[in-house]
């Protein structure tokens, strides 16, 4: 396969900078410009964001909106929130001749992310998601378009694990019995969240929906965080399946692929670190229900993410990347188990969730 030209490519954005290889990503291929680097250029993998014009839309639009909110709080737009660039005809990427989407943004030098939590850490990132989504709470998200339709419908994700349960690909189902029972078994619990912001029960809010801790920039000199990165997932939703997905891998004591379900548990430091964090940083922006549905999040979440890793094991491994034999089917069993041990904790949850908002939310 022949390499990208890209000089030509950087310099449909005005640069004139060499480019290497960076990061770790297992999506986009990614690139640094410059040495030191001063820009992040990015082939944005349209097998998996199959709307690029909608994906860089809704980035264009939220990093606007942030940096005004930043500036008039007396931050720094150019460190706290992400910055891309447009084409010299004003797009929002460059599409080349074999169809390839390539988009630009400025890198933020002195940073740095974690790839494993601390407690102290994990606050931090709470204190990141939490200011991103205060900083959203008055963005029309009904605007944002919906580039991965249904990503966080946990309703959908139990029909998708019908229907590969049906379809059998794989000639594995056979083998799973008891996970399909368990999944089966909370399938009228499956529609709170969207069932909730149907109703109006809760707002329609910008989301990021990759809330982990390796998505959040700490400055190199304090060791604070500077601003939350990876917005390819950003569309409207709800905050609970943001604040969810953070603990559903943040909290749990083991691997997500740990083959030793003994070794799995979920930590209520850990979970008490984060919502204290978290709703510290909300304050008043967070609404009644929504604080009392939070538990609730962590559990749908984690139950969603087990179906669709039991699902693609069923499928064959079509989706996520596997490195070894019945790696899904031990992600989908460490989720399930996360899901049996919230389920054991429940009331303990919900006695955190109420202090931390007696102290961080009161009127």
């Amino acid at each position: 396969m022949n390499q990208p030209d890209y000089q030509k490519i950087l310099a449909q954005f005005s640069i004139d900078l060499p480019a290497k290889p960076f990061g770790n990503g297992h999506i986009n291929s990614t690139f640094k410009v410059g040495e030191p680097p001063r820009y992040v250029l990015q082939k944005i993998n349209t097998a998996v964001f199959t709307d690029p014009e909608g994906l860089m839309a809704n980035v264009m639009a939220v990093t606007a909106h942030l940096r005004g909110k930043i500036a008039a709080g007396g931050g720094d737009p150019a460190r706290e929130t992400l910055t891309y660039l447009q084409t010299a005809d004003g797009k929002n990427f460059y599409r080349d001749e074999t169809g390839s989407c390539w988009r630009v943004y400025r890198f933020v030098g002195n940073s740095h992310v974690y790839e494993a939590a601390t407690p102290a850490l994990f606050a931090e990132s709470a204190r990141a998601f939490g200011r991103f989504q205060k900083m959203l709470s008055d963005f029309p998200a009904e605007t944002l378009r919906e580039t991965i339709p249904q990503f966080h419908n946990t309703g959908a994700r139990l029909e998708q694990l019908r229907g590969a349960l049906a379809q059998n690909k794989s000639g594995r189902a056979d083998r799973v019995g008891a996970e399909l029972e368990f999944a089966f078994a909370r399938a009228g619990e499956t529609d709170t969240i969207v069932s909730a912001l149907e109703k109006g029960e809760i707002p329609l809010r910008v989301t990021h929906n990759d809330t982990k801790l390796n998505n959040v920039l700490f400055d190199d000199k304090t060791d604070k965080t500077l601003c939350v990165i990876d917005l390819d997932t950003v569309m409207p939703g709800s905050l609970l399946y943001d604040y969810g997905d953070a603990l559903r891998f943040g909290a749990s004591t083991a691997a997500e692929d740990e083959t030793d379900l003994e070794k799995v548990t979920f930590d209520l430091e850990l979970f008490r670190a984060y919502t204290d964090a978290y709703l510290e940083s909300l304050g008043r922006s967070i609404t009644e229900r929504e604080i009392e549905l939070l538990p609730t999040g962590a559990k749908l979440i984690t139950l969603e993410c087990g179906m669709r890793f039991l699902a693609d094991y069923i499928n064959g491994d079509v989706y996520f990347r596997v490195h070894r034999e019945n790696q899904n089917l031990d992600r989908a069993r460490t989720q399930f188990k996360l899901v049996a041990d919230m389920e054991n904790k429940f009331e303990e949850m919900q006695t955190i969730v109420a202090a931390a908002k007696a102290t961080y939310c009161a009127n």
